[in-house]
């Protein structure tokens, strides 16, 4: 409904008079005319109205009707008022006329009477109100709580809504597309790498950073904090004294236990390798804690907790390098400097980089950090070659272990990315004994069957030279000058004193490089110890993203023990899962089976990493002479074994 005001330009009474008092009033109150125009105003018999109809709220009066009624109440005409709210009646009879205007369909209040008197133009202006009061104006939401916390809390719950802050990235992808979908994936590019991915613009958010600056820097800080537990039927475990007894099984090493896997945090600036105008630089610096360190700690770098007092948690400064990405060779160009994490592999020492909690035996027993240069170039979006220099694998440049290494790699794509292989000779140098001195080739392949499922497989050959027999050494105290005897502690020597003033050399990574039962006088003192390994992966991804199903299979050899302590040939199967919360908590059950096949009647499994050999079962050293057997100190161990293992990550 609709309530009018018609502003008359022609003057009324303030009271009400009848339409006749009206009409005589108004003829009798004209002014006198000129002689001329009285003349002319005296032949008219009409007289004519127009006006304005105005809406108080602002919108447009195109459309409403007005209706004009004469003194009997007969509608003379019904008008439409235009654009700017126009009418006009250029044809009306001397007298009082009501004149109202409404919606179309609405009904017509407060009409108001206005006189035309012949020859003459009568002017309104017509104002239109709702029919009901204007609603009062809401009141003001109260404030949020702008505090730190409350912005950070207000980021989580935002991203499990799946209302997450997105970055906006100024250029767009180039070369192909994304081959997977990230979550509930690592990465939804497959792996490389001492490189940031050429071409990949960083849109990644992270709630610590919307609480900070609204993810408005390139600059970020972030992290995680990684809970697993397991139960294995492997139960000779002691975590405060280092006996990993799910071992060769890495990341869930220690048996029914529930642990800080890591705690990490990231200081990161990516270099914007999508854009191809200028040379830009980027940096990471990644700090460690928690129980895995101890397969991240290089030799030389905090490395005393490790190899010295074999800490269960640890502290390691994982990763810390500068990139500097040149546009302008080939597709791009990046030049990594510092430690970073070794090159090939599908999978990841930092958690959330992996498919799931616990690793591949393969993946345990490789090249973990390296130290030094690498270049990568972008070469087109087929190709991808690596080439760079480290004093070796997992050791810093000052130890006396650290030779001049090369490492050459290259990633061929197809399929618009569906598709590729990586080839990569990891360490290149002399290959004799040192520490974690591998000289390691690769192979993996990526193959994307759909956008649910996928499948990796890689594989690898590594050797040491000239490897120290753990069962000929037979090491010397340099403070007693005692030679190590088999105990409890130290069941087989595995230590020997080579630089004097300087202890004994660990000779726990050594070989088993014959039959151990054999005497020592029988035994070589080195040997080539090579092993390889191939596992595949395979992947599904459902529930719109937010899980995956992960299936590992793999093997191992291990001919001579040096990876492990046993000679033997490990199988592993996994089955597991990853569900996501958004892109902030995920969670990844599994069970998994380890058989070792083991040689010379050890046993590989349930036992301390680097004694392995002491588990001589029913044997010891020299029983292949017939002499009388020594007992085992540290009990039997296994061959088989099944874990459930699950971890929690929280990422912040």
């Amino acid at each position: 409904m609709n309530r009018c005001f018609i502003a008359l330009a022609l003057a009324m009474s303030a009271a009400q008079p009848t339409l006749a008092q009206t009409l005589t009033s108004s003829v009798n109150a004209m002014p006198k005319l000129p002689s001329g125009h009285a003349k002319i105003a005296a032949h008219a018999t009409t007289g004519s109205l127009h006006g304005t109809v105005r809406r108080e709220d602002g919108f447009s009066a195109l459309g409403m009707q007005v209706s004009i009624r004469n003194a009997d109440g007969v509608v003379h005409e019904v008008l439409t008022a235009g654009k700017d709210g126009e009418f006009s009646d250029s044809s009306l009879k001397p007298g009082v006329y009501e004149v109202a205007a409404s919606s179309s369909g609405a009904p017509q209040l407060n009409a108001v009477q206005v006189a035309v008197v012949a020859g003459h133009d009568a002017v309104a202006s017509v104002l239109v109100q709702s029919s009901t009061p204007a609603a009062p104006e809401p009141a003001a939401a109260p404030k949020l709580d702008n505090g730190f916390m409350h912005r950070l809390g207000r980021a989580y719950v935002a991203d499990w809504a799946g209302n997450g802050p997105g970055t906006e990235t100024k250029e767009a992808r180039r070369g192909y597309p994304a081959p997977l979908a990230s979550p509930p994936y690592p990465a939804s590019d497959w792996p490389i790498g001492g490189t940031p991915t050429i071409g990949v613009p960083d849109g990644q958010t992270y709630p610590l950073m919307e609480a900070l600056n609204k993810n408005k820097s390139r600059s970020k800080i972030y992290g995680w904090l990684e809970v697993g537990a397991n139960g294995s039927s492997n139960n000779k475990t002691n975590a405060g004294k280092g006996i990993a007894s799910n071992f060769p099984s890495a990341y869930d090493e220690y048996a029914n236990t529930v642990q800080l896997d890591q705690a990490a945090l990231y200081f990161e600036k990516l270099p914007n390798t999508a854009q191809t105008d200028h040379v830009e630089i980027g940096y990471r610096l990644t700090l460690l804690y928690g129980v895995d360190y101890r397969f991240t700690t290089a030799k030389g770098m905090l490395s005393q907790q490790l190899l010295l007092k074999n800490n269960q948690y640890g502290f390691d400064p994982v990763m810390d390098y500068v990139d500097i990405y040149v546009p302008h060779v080939g597709k791009g160009m990046d030049i990594r400097i510092g430690r970073y994490i070794s090159l090939p592999d599908i999978e990841a020492q930092l958690a959330p980089n992996n498919y799931t909690y616990s690793h591949s035996i393969l993946y345990t027993f490789d090249c973990y950090t390296q130290t030094g240069m690498n270049v990568t170039v972008k070469a087109s979006d087929h190709w991808t070659v690596q080439a760079g220099i480290s004093p070796g694998c997992d050791v810093m440049p000052w130890t006396t272990d650290a030779k001049l290494t090369g490492n050459f790699c290259a990633t061929y794509t197809w399929s618009h990315g569906g598709d590729a292989v990586n080839t990569c000779a990891n360490s290149i140098n002399d290959g004799k004994y040192a520490y974690n001195n591998l000289s390691a080739f690769y192979e993996t392949y990526y193959h994307r069957f759909s956008a649910t499922w996928h499948t990796d497989t890689e594989f690898w050959y590594q050797y040491m030279r000239e490897v120290p027999n753990m069962y000929w050494f037979n090491g010397t105290d340099p403070n007693t000058g005692i030679q190590y005897a088999p105990t409890a502690a130290h069941p087989w020597p595995e230590a020997t004193f080579q630089r004097p003033g300087q202890g004994a050399v660990n000779l726990n990574f050594g070989a088993v490089c014959t039959d151990p039962r054999k005497p020592a006088n029988l035994q070589p003192s080195r040997c080539l110890a090579p092993e390889y390994a191939l596992v595949n992966y395979v992947e599904h991804n459902f529930w719109h993203n937010t899980a995956s199903l992960n299936i590992r299979n793999e093997f191992m050899n291990d001919m001579k023990g040096q990876r492990t302590g046993t000679p033997a040939v490990f199988e592993e199967h996994m089955v597991g899962f990853d569900f996501w919360a958004g892109s902030t908590i995920t969670f990844r059950p599994e069970v998994s089976y380890t058989h070792a096949f083991t040689r010379y009647g050890v046993s590989g499994l349930n036992i301390a990493p680097g004694a392995s050999i002491s588990n001589l079962e029913t044997l010891a050293q020299e029983a292949a002479t017939g002499q009388a057997l020594t007992p085992n100190p540290l009990g039997l161990g296994k061959n088989q074994a099944i874990t459930l293992s699950a971890d929690l990550i929280w990422h912040f």
